[in-house]
């Protein structure tokens, strides 16, 4: 079971700025490499995917260290402000083109905030984590912590939907997205909840580890002849 410590750190940083911001048209940018691109890694987000711009926010980060990895993926950064799992649920078959290599999901934090039932929010997840993997297209879950506005309960539940997701669907998972990012104020913006660009750089720095590892998995897996 996930610390109560922990959870309370996140309480103390998370207010509801989240879930009340309004939807953005900042969503679905698409970050150009270096080079000619091979494929595309979709960011399926909320806010946290384009604070605190697209040009800054994490997912432009990532862009940045796969080409210098010299990986030729195109980052499509599909981040909307107040966006939640069953937002990313509804917008997400067209984002999953043909040459997708890999869905991030970075959602949740929102319903959190709103107290959407545990179980719906781990069945949305599901579901975008089953509609990826109908199309053979690898997925990273990113988890999130929130605080107890609905009770200890709720709170500590919350991370534990995300571990039994990935679990379930055998697909890597962040831990917590904003680990050094959260009641770091040189980490965040005037609202103290979301990353300014030194916030999302760390926030990149944690999932490029999972992406890279997850891209390795698939290429060697790619390579694996079939029986």
């Amino acid at each position: 079971m996930m610390e109560f410590a922990r959870v309370s750190v996140l309480a103390l940083v998370v207010g509801s700025t989240l879930a009340a911001t309004a939807l953005s048209a900042e969503a679905g940018e698409t970050l150009k490499p270096a080079k000619a691109a091979n494929g595309r890694v979709v960011v399926l987000g909320d806010s946290l995917a384009i604070s605190p711009s697209p040009r800054e926010s994490f997912p432009a980060r990532l862009q940045d260290y796969l080409s210098a990895a010299k990986i030729h993926l195109t980052v499509v950064n599909a981040g909307i402000r107040g966006d939640t799992t069953a937002g990313g649920l509804q917008r997400l078959r067209p984002l999953l083109t043909t040459d997708t290599r890999m869905l991030i999901v970075e959602l949740g934090a929102n319903d959190g905030l709103r107290g959407v039932e545990i179980s719906q929010i781990e069945r949305n997840l599901s579901a975008i984590i089953e509609t990826a993997q109908r199309k053979n297209i690898p997925v990273l879950l990113c988890g999130m912590l929130v605080p107890p506005r609905f009770g200890w309960e709720y709170a500590v539940a919350f991370p534990e939907l995300f571990q039994r997701v990935a679990a379930k669907y055998r697909v890597p998972l962040v831990p917590f997205l904003l680990d050094g990012v959260a009641l770091i104020a040189k980490m965040n913006g005037p609202d103290g909840i979301h990353p300014n660009a030194d916030g999302a750089k760390r926030i990149a720095d944690t999932v490029w580890g999972y992406l890279e590892s997850a891209l390795q998995d698939e290429q060697a897996a790619a390579a694996t002849p079939s029986i």
